[in-house]
């Protein structure tokens, strides 16, 4: 299938003069003269699709959107996903994703400790999304960074015999698993529900994918949603997942991304994991997030 197949058609838009620029490091690139309240053509939604897939995260400066124009160039690259925290959904769009450590009336506005541990966003669903748009709201003086880690490179530095280990292997992702996880180290999560449980079983995807759209192969595990590695004894998995996952982080593979006032940040979750720490409850810090559904790992 072509990349422009895949995009939703457009009203007719007069094109746009944006450069594309790599940022220093193992991923990323950033967009600017592009003004995201304005339409996109077919032609320019290709051009950012392509660099989405070449550099794993695009960072679109000084985006003044709202909502309704945040989930509409979201869907431009595919169905949206809803989060099944439905009590952090922005009122009137269920697709946005409040992430967010700000407390009113004692409780949370949004999902504080989303970025907690590294992870790829819904990787525990059938089809785990194609990438994440978050967009900044409100900002902290200090600290409330992203980092951002490149799984093409995690994969393609293993050693050989590892690399071999891991071919053909699956292992289960589980957002019941991360959830009780944070749940001890969290004040604000508050018990699923059964509706909510049984809306996310467990899936099986491989341990090392093949990238639709550019045939790479990137690991796919993470310390936040991955529990174990089917048909390996606990140990042999909880170490051997130990081990990717720092080989992962290591500093070389990692981007960590200084957020500025009104940034979009696109990333593909078919080839990056996340972490962010969560930010002091003094230093406010909100986002809107939308995920974009992918296809099955293969």
């Amino acid at each position: 299938m072509s990349i422009a197949s895949t995009l939703s058609p457009s009203p007719a838009a007069a094109s746009q003069l944006f450069d594309i620029r790599p940022l220093e490091g193992p991923l990323g690139a950033e967009i600017t003269g592009l003004d995201l309240q304005l339409p996109l053509s077919a032609e320019e939604l290709v051009r950012i699709r392509a660099a989405l897939v070449r550099h794993g995260l695009l960072v679109f400066r000084e985006q003044r959107i709202t909502p309704q124009q945040h989930v509409a160039f979201s869907r431009r690259f595919g169905p949206l996903q809803v989060h099944v925290l439905n009590r952090f959904h922005l009122q009137g769009y269920p697709e946005i994703l409040i992430v967010s450590n700000v407390i009113e009336d004692g409780k949370p506005i949004g999902l504080v400790d989303a970025g907690a541990d590294w992870h790829s966003d819904l990787s525990y669903m059938p089809k785990p999304s194609l990438g994440s748009l978050l967009h900044a709201q409100e900002l902290p003086a200090e600290q409330g960074d992203t980092s951002f880690a490149n799984m093409f490179l995690a994969y393609e530095t293993l050693p050989a015999d590892v690399r071999q280990t891991l071919e053909g292997r699956r292992a289960v992702h589980s957002y019941v698993y991360r959830y009780r996880r944070l749940q001890k180290l969290s004040p604000w999560r508050a018990d699923l529900t059964q509706k909510q449980i049984d809306e996310v079983p467990e899936v099986e995807h491989p341990v090392i994918r093949v990238h639709p759209e550019s045939g790479r192969k990137a690991l796919f595990v993470s310390e936040g949603f991955t529990s174990h590695i089917v048909g390996l004894p606990k140990d042999e998995s909880d170490a051997l997942l130990r081990y990717l996952h720092e080989h992962t982080i290591r500093a070389e593979n990692v981007y960590r991304h200084q957020w500025r006032a009104h940034d979009m940040v696109f990333w593909d979750n078919r080839s990056t994991v996340h972490y962010a720490p969560i930010t002091p409850q003094h230093l406010r810090r909100t986002l809107y997030r939308t995920t974009v559904e992918g296809d099955v790992p293969a």
